[in-house]
Parts: structure tokens; C-alpha cells; sequence
């Protein structure tokens, strides 16, 4: 994302099950961060819990339910960013 916006530098998208699963994601991301004395200058959408988005300055993490994820579409906005691969994920 580096050379395609100022505003960050990684994106992170990713699904969850259901309120409670993405609740729960956005907690553990949160309190692995934290560990690490990297905390989010913001959260936003953890009351309805169908996108919740992290800030964390120039990574932003996204938490979708499949319905959202499918409706918005992130990852086609940003077709020219180079995806990083996460080992023991496939896509």
C-alpha cells in the first residue's frame, strides 16, 4: 500500500463467522499488539460487529463478516497492492 496512499502503509482484511468470532478477533489482535506496546489510535464498528476496522497508523486492520467483505470489496480497490502471503493461510 506503501506507493498507492499516504495513509498507510499495510492493509490487513480478513473474515470472521459471525459477531462474536470477529468480537473475538479484533481482541486477540488487540491484545497481541499490546504486548508489544503498540496500541490502536482507533476502533471503529465493534457494536454492530460486521466491520470492524483497527487503526494502527499506517496498518489498518479490517474484520468482515462474508456478507460485508462480499458487498464492499476492498481488496478490488486495491488491485495494484502486492498481497503478502501469511503462512499456513490459503486463500
Amino acid at each position: 500500500m506503501k506507493s498507492l496512499t499516504s495513509f498507510a502503509d499495510y492493509f490487513v482484511i480478513c473474515s470472521g463467522e459471525n459477531p462474536v468470532h470477529i468480537k473475538a478477533l479484533s481482541e486477540e489482535i488487540e491484545e497481541r499488539l499490546s504486548k508489544n506496546k503498540v496500541r490502536p489510535m482507533g476502533v471503529e464498528g465493534l457494536g454492530a460487529a460486521r466491520w470492524v476496522l483497527m487503526d494502527y497508523g499506517d496498518i489498518i486492520v479490517h474484520i468482515f463478516d462474508e456478507d460485508t467483505r462480499d458487498f464492499y470489496q476492498l481488496e478490488k480497490l486495491w488491485l495494484d497492492a502486492p498481497k503478502i502471503p501469511i503462512k499456513g493461510y490459503k486463500e
